[in-house]
């Protein structure tokens, strides 16, 4: 494996071929760590938004939660907290400009049930009578500034049941409106900043004309180490058949799916990559083969047999593809180290390309190079037959 051969093209051939396996082992390591670092970048949003499980309707929008579900509910010790939601559709308002968004009605509970609060970007969290919180979109689309009370944003929200348009005659309004006061601005993600106002739960009750028992979901923070299905058939033994209870991972279901769809992707098409490469593998031992063939003649003439000469040159690749990889290993172990210190590549000015170093990419490059470079090895070795051997 270090001796250098007669010929100076096989020299040459050796050479690179080694250099495409650390640069093939690398650039996998390097990829796999960028998306596990994408892929914990991207679920750190849901993490600051959405709680540990949640019940949701199993069917329509809203459920009942009674005083007696939250006296059964106060008894499970591996329930840190909880807190109940409603949530509808409803049209903003504010100085000619409007706005369709979702108002999420919640109590002071809310943000030890999620840390929603540790999202504010501007002002601060406080959610109480006609204080609101809204995500930086609905801000920047409707011009809202804090604590402006002469101008307030206006919530606009159906009147329910049949013949709403009708009631109270031809002059009465179709809909329920309630002005809110920003008290401060969150900032999550995109979707969820365009999308989010959080109000308090009793005005939104009333202004969606529900009972107070009337909820469209309830929050849980477990203890760390809570057994997750022991808990979920514990609070659905108690909340009854009429809601189903999702983890973080069920709530967001679609990006974890297509989080995974693209690291998988990706692993595939570098392993097609690698899978290339490595017939420089299968050329080099077969030129190795023809280069060493008077040395094959001679380990032949004196006993050798067939399969011991093959395992030679099959051991030389097995060597030379695990080698490789090990080395591009290490350097790419070494990029992704100084990206987590030292943050060299940007995304913006101030925010680095997250990348994360995990052991189990490590063993999966690994494992992937060494089988490859098995692969690729037996067939070459498989070259040398009688007819090769023979004066």
């Amino acid at each position: 494996m270090r001796s250098r051969s007669s010929q100076n093209a096989i020299n040459i051939i050796n050479f690179i071929t080694f250099l495409v396996i650390v640069i093939g082992a690398a650039a996998l390591l390097i990829v796999l760590s960028a998306f596990t670092g994408l892929r914990t970048f991207s679920l750190s949003f849901s993490e600051s938004f959405d709680p540990d499980l949640k019940a949701v309707p199993q069917s329509g929008k809203f459920f009942s939660f009674t005083e007696e579900h939250r006296s059964q509910l106060l008894k499970l010790t591996d329930i840190t907290s909880f807190a109940p939601e409603l949530e509808e559709r409803v049209y903003l308002s504010h100085e000619q400009k409007s706005h369709v968004a979702v108002i999420k009605g919640v109590d002071e509970m809310y943000p030890k049930a999620t840390g929603i609060d540790s999202t504010i970007y501007w002002g601060k969290w406080e959610v109480d009578s006609q204080l609101a919180v809204a995500g930086i979109g609905v801000a920047n689309l409707l011009g809202l500034t804090l604590n402006d009370f002469k101008n307030p944003l206006v919530v606009l929200a159906p009147k329910p049941g049949e013949g709403s348009l009708g009631r109270g005659g031809l002059n009465a309004k179709p809909y329920n409106e309630f002005p809110l006061v920003l008290s401060g601005v969150f900032v999550v993600e995109e979707t969820l900043d365009k999308s989010y106002v959080f109000a308090e739960l009793d005005l939104v009750q009333a202004l969606l004309e529900k009972d107070s028992t009337t909820v469209s979901g309830i929050n849980f923070k477990l203890a760390p180490e809570t057994d997750l299905l022991a808990m979920k058939a514990k609070i659905a033994s108690i909340l009854g058949s009429a809601v189903q209870l999702k983890n973080r991972q069920e709530l967001n279901s679609t990006l974890y799916r297509m989080l995974n769809t693209e690291n998988l992707a990706t692993y595939l098409i570098f392993t097609l990559v690698l899978i290339i490469a490595l017939f420089n593998v299968v050329g080099a031992i077969i030129m190795m083969i023809l280069d060493k063939q008077k040395n094959s003649r001679t380990l032949y003439s004196l006993g050798s047999t067939i399969k011991e000469i093959r395992r030679v040159y099959f051991l030389q690749g097995v060597l030379v593809t695990s080698l490789g990889g090990l080395l591009g290993i290490l350097l790419a172990s070494i990029l992704v180290w100084t990206q987590i210190q030292f943050g060299w590549l940007k995304i913006t000015p101030s925010l680095a390309y997250p990348v994360e170093f995990r052991l189990v990419n490590v063993l999966i490059v690994l494992l992937t190079i060494v089988v490859l470079g098995i692969i690729a090895s037996r067939i070459a070795s498989n070259r040398v037959t009688k007819k090769i051997l023979a004066y």
